[in-house]
């Protein structure tokens, strides 16, 4: 074989080790973001001045007049049906981010149903946001699995985290926790699960809170 047919195929084995690499290194990456996005959480929710003041506990609190307001939150949800989280204000809204896919989320879901079912008469209102699950067949078979009667609204790409003020969520904490009070502002957060008992210590301040400063 001459020197020129040779070269061909040296060329297009080169090519083939490229493209392996390249597929391992892109399936590397997703499993890296996966890890990351769903685990125990963590208490950094990056840059900006949200006024949180974390404790112990992993559960951050910011002081009335120092709480970002919560963005415009409506869209499709899980069900079917469609939510917009600003027809709650006046009630206390605990704002869930979960995944099908994600262990944690799981290992929380029945703690969030019973508190809003102890809850829910008292002015608490509970949304989920559906991410990261690429089809809406997951996220139903989920909430069945688990007895969720509280909306969630689907979200697969991520967009209405980022719609939080800067600081306030991290996108790769997943489960992660808000509580919006009732004027609309963001007054606590957890970005890790959370057990019935944290959940409830967490929700506890802002019940006998009044709306207004």
């Amino acid at each position: 074989m001459s020197a020129a047919s040779r070269a061909p195929l040296r060329s297009n084995r080169t090519a083939a080790r490229v493209r392996r690499r390249a597929a391992l290194t892109t399936g590397a990456a997703v499993a890296a973001l996966l890890v990351s996005a769903c685990g125990s959480g963590g208490t950094s929710g990056g840059g900006g001045q949200t006024g949180f003041i974390t404790g112990s506990d992993g559960i951050s609190t910011a002081k009335k007049g120092e709480r970002a307001d919560a963005p415009e939150l409506s869209g499709k949800t899980v069900d079917g049906g469609q939510v917009d989280v600003a027809d709650y204000k006046g009630k206390i809204v605990v704002i869930n981010v979960w995944g099908s896919w994600c262990g944690p989320c799981r290992a929380e879901a029945k703690n969030l149903e019973t508190v809003y079912r102890d809850t829910k008469d008292q002015g608490v209102q509970f949304v989920g946001i559906n991410t990261r699950d690429p089809s809406i067949g997951p996220a139903r078979a989920f909430e069945k699995d688990y007895g969720i009667t509280y909306p969630s609204l689907y979200d697969p790409t991520g967009r209405m985290m980022l719609r939080f003020e800067k600081g306030t969520l991290n996108p790769q904490a997943i489960p992660s926790t808000l509580v919006v009070d009732r004027d609309g502002k963001v007054a606590a957060r957890s970005l890790q699960g959370l057990s019935e008992e944290k959940l409830r210590k967490m929700l506890a301040p802002f019940l006998a809170e009044k709306p207004g400063k």
